[in-house]
């Protein structure tokens, strides 16, 4: 198909030949044994030379649109220069010729030399048959297609229409407000007028006195200053009367009007918490079968309750957060602050910090209704408790025998390794129950890694010692058992595929290809009892736990010894599990106390995060959302706490 489009392609005008790159002219002949178009000139050239004269060269007429079908590339073989290709070897899955069958391929146990048509006839039946599953896979995807461009081109008139009816629903509302408003107003208004009548009568019912009063007094400051005898005895008495009889007078000094002022009967704040029910965004969310994974919580942490808004048909849906309410309560009835943010494929993330311990209520609404199960119950740990604990003593399901190595799949669900059950237990991270489980090979397996593609790589001990790697379904896919791989201990597999491995007997990381080969030994001679490694591939830093020693030493990819962390009494006893986080800081768990302990980058000690209760503590990983995983060798189990 590549050379009939190539020789389309050759027979457009000016297409400039492939080997001298245009600079003889356009190209005018295809070489099918080569792959390439020639100019003229190319083609001269092309005739000459020995290992190239007996090439097919096609003219440009042939390669015309209308001439391709004529167009049939022949291969000749690398060996027999001049022998066409006929044949297939079945045993060896190749190509050869006549000449090959007399000696490399010849008839027999090992060889089995075939017509071509007979194969190429198979080959084409089995690819006719995944045209048709491309085929069937093509309709359904056109269907979907079809669909997405059908609801995307409703999305605009649902947008409009939304628009609009929100904007009559707020413009009710705001002309409700309005109504009120001017209603108030009114009231206001009526009663500074009734108020202000009232108390203009009495005003002016005080000032009729203040005349009569004010009259009298200057009428008997008159007579008194200015009045003869004779007057004051004529008058004295009747303005002594009028006196009397007004300073007797009993007067109502006092305002009867009651100030009056605006009373918010509903306070803004509280008014504002109501607005939030004030409409919504009504979505194709079948609130019964939403689905929401209560994540394990851990006091004074910041903790995640996922949920996933489902439609009728029970497939994940996107809706807006803004339609998500969470209301989170503590064992004493007190509502905790929590946020809703919306993630990828219909996931929503409810985050919260507890602030105690015990048994606390989350209550998950989607357009004002509960979603099934609501409220959910979620009990929080204190730090030093352990939020998970997988597995117990034994050979089940969801049991374990001596865990030893742990690590995160591409799922982010923690893959354990048994050493005495001899196989991978996969446990999901949130709930802790077991998703499967496979056999590995090898008399003691111990360490895990997980690579790029999300295959897993076991190292084993002891008798049939080395480095397996399964696919995802637990199928061995190959082995790496090269002289020097002794006593492979811990694994870490880097991003382009090179695996870092621990060797006890070596007492060295063996930096490895990925097929095992390998490339250098590192900390020889600093190592006396290495067994679990941690790659910073950020500073090209390997970090090795070394047992004996009671350190961890830190190297280049050279080799060339950096520092280390740890000694007899500082801060290490035994160690063995190793994790690095996204800051650089450096994980490390003691076998000897159970300490969980975190160094910087530089080997600076920092602080002990907790002391596992499981007994052994082995491998160690750290998952995407901020929990430590470890694996109790004695203990049976793998404890999981909280790390950030």
């Amino acid at each position: 198909m590549m050379d009939i489009a190539a020789a389309k392609k050759g027979a457009e005008p000016g297409v400039p030949c492939q080997v001298c790159e245009g600079l003889h002219g356009e190209a005018k002949s295809w070489c099918a044994d080569c792959v390439v178009l020639l100019c003229e000139s190319c083609t001269a050239i092309h005739r000459k030379i020995s290992a190239t004269r007996d090439h097919e060269l096609v003219p440009q007429y042939v390669m015309k649109a209308e001439g391709v079908d004529k167009f049939q590339r022949k291969r000749h073989c690398d060996k027999h220069k001049k022998c066409e290709l006929k044949l297939y070897c079945e045993s060896c899955k190749a190509l050869v010729c006549a000449a090959c069958t007399v000696i490399d391929h010849r008839p027999g146990k090992d060889h089995n030399p075939v017509e071509i048509a007979t194969v190429a006839q198979k080959k084409k039946e089995t690819l006719q048959e995944l045209l048709q599953g491309i085929d069937s896979r093509l309709k359904e995807i056109l269907v979907f297609m079809e669909e997405v461009d059908s609801e995307i081109a409703k999305l605009i008139p649902f947008k409009e229409a939304a628009t609009e009816q929100a904007k009559a629903y707020f413009r009710r509302l705001a002309d409700l407000l309005q109504k009120r408003e001017q209603e108030i107003l009114s009231q206001i208004d009526e009663q500074c007028q009734v108020d202000g009548k009232a108390l203009q009568t009495k005003k002016e019912a005080i000032e009729f006195e203040l005349i009569g009063l004010t009259r009298a007094q200057t009428f008997c400051q008159q007579a008194v200053e200015h009045g003869s005898d004779v007057y004051v005895l004529e008058v004295g008495n009747k303005v002594q009367t009028r006196v009397e009889t007004l300073l007797a007078k009993q007067l109502d000094l006092k305002s009867d009007w009651s100030e009056f002022q605006f009373v918010e009967n509903t306070a803004v704040a509280d008014f504002a918490e109501e607005f939030k029910n004030l409409g919504g965004l009504s979505s194709d969310v079948d609130v019964s079968k939403c689905k929401v994974l209560v994540k394990p919580a851990v006091e004074g942490f910041r903790c995640v309750t996922v949920l996933t808004t489902m439609n009728k048909q029970s497939r994940p849906c996107v809706t807006h957060s803004k339609v998500v309410t969470a209301n989170m309560k503590d064992p004493s009835g007190t509502n905790l602050p929590t946020q809703v943010q919306m993630k990828r494929g219909g996931m929503q993330e409810i985050s919260y910090v507890p602030k105690v311990t015990g048994s606390h209520k989350l209550e998950v609404k989607v357009n004002s209704q509960q979603v099934g199960g609501s409220p959910f119950e979620t009990t929080v740990q204190s730090r030093d408790t352990p939020v998970l604990t997988m597995g117990q003593k034994g050979s089940g399901v969801g049991e374990l025998y001596s865990p030893v190595g742990v690590a995160v799949d591409k799922d982010g669900n923690i893959a354990v390794v048994e050493q005495r059950n001899k196989r991978v237990q996969i446990f999901d991270a949130d709930t802790g129950h077991s998703l499967g489980s496979f056999p590995v090979e090898g008399e003691y397996p111990c360490g895990i890694d997980v690579d790029s593609d999300g295959r897993f790589l076991v190292t084993s001990w002891g008798e049939d010692c080395g480095v397996r790697r399964y696919s995802k379904a637990g199928k061995l896919l190959n082995t790496s058992k090269s002289d020097c791989i002794k006593h492979p201990l811990g694994i870490t597999v880097l991003k382009d595929g090179r695996m870092a491995v621990a060797d006890l007997v070596q007492k060295s990381c063996l930096l490895l290809t990925h097929d095992g080969s390998l490339i250098r030994e590192i900390g020889k001679g600093h190592l006396r009892t290495p067994y679990f490694i941690a790659v910073d591939e950020l500073r090209d830093i390997i970090l090795v736990s070394d047992y004996s020693a009671n350190k961890v030493f830190a190297f280049d990819f050279e080799g060339v010894f950096k520092f280390n962390l740890g000694g007899q009494g500082q801060y290490l006893e035994h160690p063995l599990g190793l994790a690095l986080d996204r800051a650089g800081n450096i994980i490390v768990v003691n076998n000897g106390d159970g300490r969980l302990r975190v160094f910087g980058p530089d080997g600076t000690f920092i602080r002990t995060v907790v002391t596992m209760k499981g007994g052994g503590p082995f491998g160690l990983t750290l998952t995407p959302d901020g929990y430590i995983a470890g694996a109790c060798y004695t203990g049976h189990c793998v404890e999981v706490y909280r790390y950030n």
